[in-house]
């Protein structure tokens, strides 16, 4: 049996998320979706995504395969209808196609011969960049439970301040001192060998993934997410950070989601909140148009490898795009184009590709990684396709 995560019509929606990843490799929670899912399955799995994602993201096919939408986080009740499936069967929920399983034969001839079992569940999916954010806490719990099933946590040190101690755990080599950490309205999950520093307040839920850092006085409301290898500081609510990116000095981020691979300046600033209270419209990459988010509370979306220098202000609701360097005086546009290099007050100019990539080579080899062909490659086809699509002004 091969499991393959395909995207769904949503990666249009989550775009610049989705720009250099597959819907499934977002993380919502502690995991990413295909992480959660591979936990269940106890398998590996493949991905159907964008052509010009799929050196880095293969298909494997195999003479029966299970697909399963990758949009949508799993649940006990969904991995057993979906392990239940028969040939040429699909399941289906609220018109949403959740898994169906295939020969290797009928998907590549597209054949169109299925059953289609209904299936009545609450799930996690993800349609929107909000939800991201949105849906956090919910993804919190249940991976909490999930990782956490059957083990048992590292000691707490006496130093810190703790309140609901049994929904706290910590992986090994973690280190936490001198800190409040208030578990009383949701789970806090410390991630293997992640360290929050003297004097941090956090209340849950939250998740540190591993080897990620909260750095003095930090202030942390939930539900936030940082993953692994991310240094955070200063005051952060309800923010979903991907990976190795740094916001690791004062400044507010609220109700946001934050790439891989970006840098945030000492002192940025997000509004979160409209003074008007009005619902936050954001701007639609794929439909070239702000839509109504229906949230009230709507900070940033900052896309992978993007950065900012020091005292930033994004307006309530700006979408980010790729691989751009944000800087200036004043309250930015709220949408900045991938591979914009400046900012309101100073101008927006084209960002070069082989500069742009220099950057982020220099910044993974910070971490001990190298950048691949294929992540070159990626950059590359996302650059010459939105090119043509750039308002700089």
């Amino acid at each position: 049996m091969s499991y393959i995560l395909f995207d769904d019509v949503s990666r249009k929606s989550l775009k610049p998320l989705t720009y250099i990843r597959p819907i499934c490799d977002i993380r919502i929670g502690i995991l990413t979706i295909r992480e959660k899912w591979e936990k269940y399955l106890g398998e590996k799995t493949s991905t159907l995504t964008e052509e010009y994602l799929s050196s880095k993201f293969p298909i494997e096919f195999a003479d029966s395969m299970t697909l399963i939408n990758g949009s949508v986080c799993p649940t006990p009740k969904l991995v057993e209808a979906i392990k239940n499936l028969s040939l040429n069967q699909v399941l289906v929920c609220n018109e949403n196609i959740i898994a169906m399983n295939k020969t290797r034969e009928d998907f590549l001839s597209e054949g169109e011969d299925i059953q289609k079992i209904e299936i009545d569940q609450d799930f996690i999916k993800l349609n929107n960049l909000w939800d991201i954010f949105v849906l956090n806490g919910k993804a919190i719990k249940e991976d909490f439970e999930l990782i956490t099933k059957g083990r048992n946590s590292q000691k707490i040190s006496s130093t810190n301040n703790i309140i609901g101690q049994e929904n706290i755990f910590i992986e090994e080599g973690a280190y936490v001192e001198c800190a409040s950490l208030n578990a009383k309205n949701g789970p806090i999950y410390i991630g293997k060998d992640a360290e929050i520093m003297e004097g941090v307040v956090v209340r849950g839920p939250f998740a540190m993934c591993e080897h990620s850092v909260l750095k003095l006085n930090a202030k942390i409301y939930g539900p936030t997410t940082l993953g692994p290898y991310s240094k955070v500081g200063g005051e952060l609510d309800n923010v979903v950070i991907f990976g190795y990116s740094n916001k690791a000095h004062d400044g507010f981020i609220g109700n946001s989601v934050i790439g891989e691979w970006c840098n945030i300046g000492a002192d940025t600033n997000a509004s979160n909140l409209k003074n008007t209270y009005d619902e936050v419209r954001i701007w639609d990459i794929e439909k070239h148009t702000f839509v109504n988010s229906g949230q009230t509370f709507f900070g940033t979306i900052f896309g992978d490898h993007s950065k900012c220098g020091i005292n930033v202000m994004f307006n309530t609701g700006t979408v980010i795009g790729i691989s751009s360097n944000i800087y200036g005086a004043g309250y930015q546009r709220n949408f900045i184009p991938s591979f914009a290099w400046g900012g309101t007050n100073v101008g927006l100019k084209l960002y070069e590709l082989d500069k742009a990539i220099e950057v982020n080579e220099r910044m993974m080899q910070r971490r001990g990684l190298v950048m691949s062909d294929d992540d070159k490659n990626i950059l590359r086809h996302i650059f010459n396709q939105t090119l043509k699509n750039k308002k700089l002004r």
